[in-house]
């Protein structure tokens, strides 16, 4: 479960846009939803292109001291890191993705992963400078040919909710010798999430919101609780994680319609490919025991394209404001 926790922004299947779809109560996912933003598929970088100054020795998520001379040619091995890395300024120095790497900056470079998991022999043909990877990047044996061949290395940790979206920019930054830019970075996404934080509403009573991880093709159904990633966004939007309130002590749990009652959410969160993948809303409701919760009578459902959800990075405050505006509907300001 702890790598699903830090893939499931692209479990499913690459994505050819990161479009934020909104679902609405009643009808089917497509039918409801909302014309996507027009930049919601890509990233935005900074104004003006960062020099790096390197060489530069960083401590990473491991422990280890990594030493970056150059960063010319950048692999970043997740969809989250890629990000930060154009995000930045510095897309260009980037060589290769993972299959998590979905906006369309990158869409053109090619995949050194399979299956989420790293070729070591798929990065080491393009000739990197640095890899970026997060702790939980695999398998093992991957990781340590690629440092074995010289590559430094730097591991970040996985984010888990809003509180990491600082940190791990700046981690990046600093490991490509743009410590400055990370800085200006971090100030502009916080000032965004802060805004679209004081346009929730405040309701008396606080909508309970329980996030389901789906993927019908392989009938893995599940419910998340402490660790899954999503309280931390659920908090910002002024709602209670059902499956985490409701006692689920394992990041995800099998669903089950006693864990569904129990959690008794008033709305469902999921994944835009993973409500596909059980047949829209439709087939939501045919999961034991979704019907029978608040969430489940009055269908109401937000969805937000998987390879974004949870990546706590340059983009969060689309996220957010994507399930606020779904969630509160009118009354979101």
């Amino acid at each position: 479960m702890r790598r699903l926790r830090t893939r499931l922004a692209g479990a499913l299947v690459p994505l050819l846009a990161l479009t934020l779809t909104a679902t609405a109560c009643g009808g089917s996912p497509r039918a409801a939803a909302a014309k996507p933003t027009a930049a919601a598929d890509r990233v935005e970088p900074l104004t003006g292109t960062p020099s790096p100054e390197l060489p530069v020795t960083v401590t990473s998520a491991d422990g280890r001291k990594v030493t970056v001379r150059q960063a010319r040619r950048i692999v970043p091995l997740s969809g989250s890191l890629s990000e930060i890395v154009f995000t930045l300024g510095l897309g260009g120095r980037v060589v290769a993705r993972d299959i998590t790497a979905t906006f369309r900056q990158a869409a053109k470079l090619p995949v050194v992963t399979r299956n989420h998991d790293v070729s070591a022999e798929g990065v080491l043909s393009l000739k990197p400078d640095l890899v970026l990877a997060e702790t939980t990047t695999g398998p093992q044996e991957a990781m340590d040919q690629i440092r074995e061949a010289g590559v430094p290395v730097l591991l970040v940790d996985p984010a888990q909710g809003l509180g990491d979206v600082g940190p791990r920019i700046a981690a990046v930054a600093g490991a490509l010798g743009v410590p400055a830019a990370g800085k200006r970075l971090t100030r502009r996404t916080e000032d965004r999430i802060a805004v679209v934080r004081k346009a929730v509403p405040h309701e008396r009573t606080k909508p309970r919101v329980a996030f389901l991880y789906l993927r019908g093709s392989a009938s893995v159904y599940l419910i998340g609780g402490r660790g899954s990633g999503a309280t931390s966004l659920l908090e910002a939007a002024g709602a209670v994680d059902a499956g985490f309130e409701s006692g689920l002590t394992k990041d995800f749990t099998a669903i089950t319609a006693e864990a569904l009652v129990k959690a008794a959410p008033d709305a469902i969160l999921v994944m835009t490919k993973g409500l596909e993948s059980v047949g829209g809303i439709d087939g939501l409701v045919k999961i034991p025991g979704v019907a029978q919760t608040p969430a489940g009578m009055d269908r109401r459902v937000v969805s937000v394209e998987d390879g974004v959800l949870l990546n706590y990075g340059p983009r969060t405050d689309q996220v957010l404001k994507s399930v606020v505006a779904q969630l509160y509907g009118d009354d979101a300001k």
